[in-house]
This record gives structure tokens, sequence and C-alpha cells, in this order.
């Protein structure tokens, strides 16, 4: 995983090095080819100069031409090498020194945005304003179970019920959540602080407000996480890296302000993989309630593996390329990556100006299109945000809809739309282009770059805690021409045409994992919602059995700015199935796993960073990058 980029799990590390610098070889050349840049040389061909050929020559010729070979532009003469280095030295260097100095010496890109925006329709739709609220549905006759761990795994409109009917408060709620958050993160290494002291503030207030009669709709007194990415004032945001680890930012996240409006009651920063990569942190590695001794996979590994084991009722999470779906599929959650931009990302860390999204991790489809409702809408200070009009998810008629199934969708899901009166019918997304990974590698390094260059200038990337992850991607990125940059950018806004092209039908069905759809989907700025349609027993499970298992999801696609149609959809399958109702086997793991039954509360227990839990789990198996 990588800034939101998990690689196939099936390839080895190596192998998938090779793929990745091979990508990265070629994506130049086949850049200008898709811009209609043509050649670069008479003959019509290129051929860089091999290192050892280059150093060989490195006394005849000036070492900044074989330097220039890393650029794939070693085609200068001696007197325009020059040229180069002089015109480098006297307006280059001081201009970049001068715009590091004003927007590039603090790190995470939370201030001065760039106001080169993407838009994913390419120009060619007006977004209109929403203007009403979702209609959320009355769930009439919700009893509360006798038993804390049945609440614990209901959803977030039937726990909205129970509070809205007086049945549970917000503040027995939250203790709850706090509880069942401390007990079980010993085992999953999901938490990074608790924010126990706000909750229990929020939670009195959304009882107190009940009281005289203001109820602020669903989410109110619902507790709920965030990614540790994600800025709340007097509490630590650690972007899950050592060298953050004690960072407190003055900073109330847009997402944040939308929820405590709604009121939603925070409960826990949860773990994200470091700097938005993978699920390792600082303290410990995120793993999978339905199966422990494989990890969450990340980044939004915390979001994930806390919704899925009743730690929360829903959480927040962000995806550059991965961080939704992969968790979202590993943990066997509901999660929705939105269209790009339909959330503001302000107090977010950031990897990608044009490709970060927010989005949530729940137990249903219905609680997604809940918290979406909540968080929608433009950020002022976010430039790539927007105010979608989308319709309401409750309300469409899904048989009206014509939708496509790829080859890799689950046959179930299929089956039961069409029982529905959907339309469903073959489809195949078709387009040119052939370095999908290059582009959004292109993309997301340099910009990850630009928001970290004062971390890896003072040398900070030696302290990052998997040194084979963004320390070595984004010394790379140090040598990608900007002009090179651009050509990425506009073999992106060709792919994004050919699929626009390419969308007839109203949504499609396909796996939610597939490498290739993940970096495509991310480019093109699609929503996804992935969805659990089942479980397989564990390869190679222990003589006496186990109850773990491992997860099936699909994906379900939509053009930008339709989120409503994957929800309708996915609203309609889970009506008729139990999969996203199914709860890990957390309390019996199995003879040689350990979990307890009460849980003393030291002081680390508090509203503070969790240190690393040593030996409470037994070792991982399944690493992924």
């Amino acid at each position: 995983m990588l800034g939101g980029i998990l690689l196939p799990t099936s390839l080895s590390l190596p192998r998938i090095r090779l793929l990745y610098y091979f990508c990265l070889l070629c994506l130049i050349s086949s850049n200008r080819l898709l811009a209609g840049t043509g050649a670069i040389m008479d003959s019509g061909e290129y051929s860089p100069k091999s290192n050892g050929e280059c150093s060989e020559k490195i006394n005849e010729v000036s070492p900044v031409k074989c330097a220039f070979a890393i650029f794939d532009a070693d085609f200068f003469n001696d007197t325009k090498i020059a040229e180069i280095e002089q015109g480098a030295t006297e307006l280059n260097i001081p201009i970049s020194r001068a715009n590091r100095k004003l927007v590039a010496s603090v790190n995470g890109g939370l201030h001065d945005p760039s106001y080169l925006v993407f838009n994913p329709e390419g120009g060619n739709e007006q977004v209109q304003s929403k203007t009403k609220r979702f209609s959320c549905p009355s769930l009439s006759g919700i009893q509360r179970p006798e038993g804390e761990e049945d609440i614990a795994f209901m959803t977030v409109l039937e726990l909205g019920e129970l509070i809205k009917t007086k049945q549970i408060t917000s503040e027995e709620l939250t203790r709850i959540f706090l509880h069942r958050l401390k007990r079980y993160n010993l085992v999953l290494e999901a938490v990074v602080t608790y924010t126990e002291e706000l909750a229990y503030k929020q939670a009195k207030e959304a009882d107190e407000m009940l009281a005289r009669g203001i109820y602020l709709g669903p989410l109110h007194g619902i507790p709920y996480g965030l990614k540790d990415i994600i800025s709340v004032p007097q509490y630590k945001t650690t972007w899950g890296s050592k060298t953050f680890k004690d960072q407190v930012l003055d900073i109330e996240a847009s997402v944040y302000k939308k929820l405590m409006s709604a009121g939603a009651v925070l409960v826990a920063k949860l773990a994200t993989g470091s700097l938005a990569y993978d699920d390792i942190w600082f303290g410990g590695r995120t793993r999978n309630p339905w199966n422990i001794e494989e990890y969450s996979t990340g980044s939004s590994s915390g979001p994930a593996a806390s919704t899925s084991a009743g730690m929360v009722p829903f959480a927040i999470g962000s995806e550059t390329c991965g961080s939704i779906t992969y968790p979202a599929a590993r943990c066997g959650v509901t999660a929705l990556r939105p269209t790009f931009g339909a959330v503001g990302r302000t107090g977010v860390m950031s990897i990608s100006e044009s490709l970060d999204k927010i989005g949530p991790f729940c137990r249903s489809a219905a609680d997604c299109t809940i918290i979406l409702d909540a968080i929608l809408g433009k950020d002022p200070d976010d430039p790539s945000s927007k105010d979608i009009s989308l319709d309401d998810p409750f309300s469409v008629d899904i048989t009206n809809l014509t939708v496509g199934y790829l080859d890799d969708a689950e046959m179930e899901v299929v089956r039961i739309l069409e029982s529905k009166g959907v339309k469903m019918v073959p489809f195949k997304l078709n387009y040119t282009v052939s370095h999908v990974q290059g582009i959004l590698n292109f993309t997301m390094d340099v910009d990850m770059l630009a928001h970290f260059d004062e971390w890896q200038r003072s040398g900070e990337d030696d302290f990052y805690e998997a040194q084979d992850q963004w320390p070595v991607e984004l010394r790379r990125a140090r040598v990608i021409p900007a002009v090179d940059y651009v050509q990425a950018q506009r073999a992106r806004g060709k792919l994004i045409r050919e699929i626009r092209e390419s969308f007839t039908v109203d949504a499609f069905i396909g796996n939610a994992t597939d490498w290739e759809k993940v970096c495509l989907g991310n480019l093109v700025g699609m929503p996804v919602l992935i969805i659990p349609t089942g479980f397989t027993k564990i390869s190679s499970p222990p003589p006496d059995g186990s109850r773990r298992r491992s997860t099936i999801t699909t994906g379900i696609y939509a053009p930008p700015n339709h989120d409503h149609i994957a929800l309708a959809l996915a609203m309609a399958y889970q009506s008729v199935t139990e999969h996203h109702r199914q709860r890990p086997p957390i309390d019996d793991l199995g003879p040689n796993d350990f979990i307890v039954d009460s849980i003393p509360t030291p002081d680390y227990l508090s509203s503070q960073t969790i240190p690393c839990l040593e030996g409470s789990v037994p070792s991982g198996s399944a690493v992924t990058m």
C-alpha cells in the first residue's frame, strides 16, 4: 500500500518493484505519444544512454548531461547543457527556494492549497448545488436489545431510533463503544487516541438537547471515529508516523465540524498507516477482525477494523488510491469512496489534491447514505470541493436503471438486482490508455513530495516506519520533470474522456480491489460502494477448525456525481441479504489466541496516544505493500 495505494498481494515485493520501475521508465514516452508530442529524435526513436556508457564518457561530456539521462532528456549538446546550468543557477533555483519558503515550510499540505483544481467532469458538465437533504427512512418498532454486544452491532439508523425514542442515551452509547474500543484494541491495534473527555461532553450535550425537544437527525448522539489524518483541536493528529506522533493541530477539520453539527459524538482517532501508506503505524500494525492473523491493509486501517469489530457504529476514512476500498474489502464492511470533490478536506493531511477523497465506513449502504448526507458539500477552504446535486438515494427507482456487470462481478449481486427489476447487461469499459498505474504514480508521488518537501530535505524520512515505502517513492519523485508531470495530466484527461464515452450504463458491478480499476477509478474521480457479499474459510485452518473467515466483496461503480445510484443499488441488495450483518469472531478466536474479558484502565487508556502493545497477538502472515 502506498499513500492509499495497495498493489496486488499475489505479487512478490521484488516483482512489484520491477513492475513499478518498468512503469516509470515507460511512462514518459507513452505520455508524450498520448498527448500528441510525437517522436523526440529525427529517427523517430529514442534510446537513452545506459549508466555504463555514461560512466565511460564521464570525462568527455558534462556530468550534468549524464545526469539528464534519469530525466529521459540527455539529448542536449554541451552548449545547451551549459545554458541550462547557468539558467537553473541564476533563475530556477532562486525561484524554487522562494516558493518553498512561502508555502512548503509546513508538512502535510494543510495550508496554501493548489489552485490547479482537478475536475472529473472535464469541464463539460455543470454541477448544480444540492438543494435539500436526503429523506431518511423512519424505522418504527425498533426495540433496545438486552445485551451490549447486540447494541454494538446495530446500524446507525437503528441506534438513532433508540436515541430518538429515548430507549438509550448518547452517554450510554458512548460508554459502550469506548469500552469496546479499549477492549479489542489490545488485539487489533486500531486506535491511536481516545477522545474520551470530548466524547462524554458531546454526548451529554446531545442528551440535553433531546430533553429540550431538539433533535438534529439520525446522527444525533451517535458515536464514531476519525482516521488520524483528520485534525481535531486539542487532540493529537499523528498521521500515524513517529515523526509526528506528538503533533497537535489547532485546526477543526471540515468533516469533523459537519459531523459535530449533525450531533455525532467523536470517541476516538483511529489508526492510519504512517503518512497514509499501508497499515503500519508507529504504535503497531492494525489487524483484520475476521482473521487476526492477517493485517487489515491500509491506509484507513483503523476505521475499517473498528467498524467491523463493532467498536464504533461508523468511521471516517480517506482514499488516494485504495485506502478505502482495500481495508473495507478485507474487513468485510460497507464503505463509500465518493465522487472526487464531494466532501471537503480542510484539516486533512494531503497526499494529492487531485486524488484525495473522504468517505464513510459503515455497517450498511443505508448508513453510508446518512453519513454522506451529513458531510457532503462545498468546503470554502478546499478549492477542489463542490456542491453536488445528488438525487435522494432512498427515492431512486432502480427498475429504471440499466446496470452492467463485468467478468469479475459477484453473480449473486447480479441475480438479486435483476430479481428486483434492474436491467442487468454484460459490460466492459473500453479505453486505450495502457499505463493507468504509471499516470497515477506520477500524479500522487509528485503531489505528495510537494506536501512533504521539508520532511525529505530535513532528513526526517530516515525515521519513517517502513523505509521501502514513502522514502523510496518520494526520492524517485524528486527527478520527475515538471513537463512530464503535465504530460501525465494530459494523458489522464484522455483517460477521463474515454471512460466517459464508454460509460453507457447507469452503473456497473465489478471487483472492488482489482488494481487496474482502483487506479482508474481514482484517476477518473468516480464513486464506488464496497459491499460484503459472503465469506470463505481461511486457508490452512487449525486441525480443530476455526471461525475465522476471509471476506468476499464486490464494488458498485457509478459515474462521477452519481453516488446516489450506487447507494440505491447497494441498499436494494442488502435489503434481502444478511452478509453485512455478520459479526467477526473476535470473542472466539481459537485456542492459541488471546483476548481478555475485562480490561483495567491504566493511564495510557485515557485521552492519550496508545503505545505499541507487543505480545498480545501471534505474528501476522499476510503482508502487503
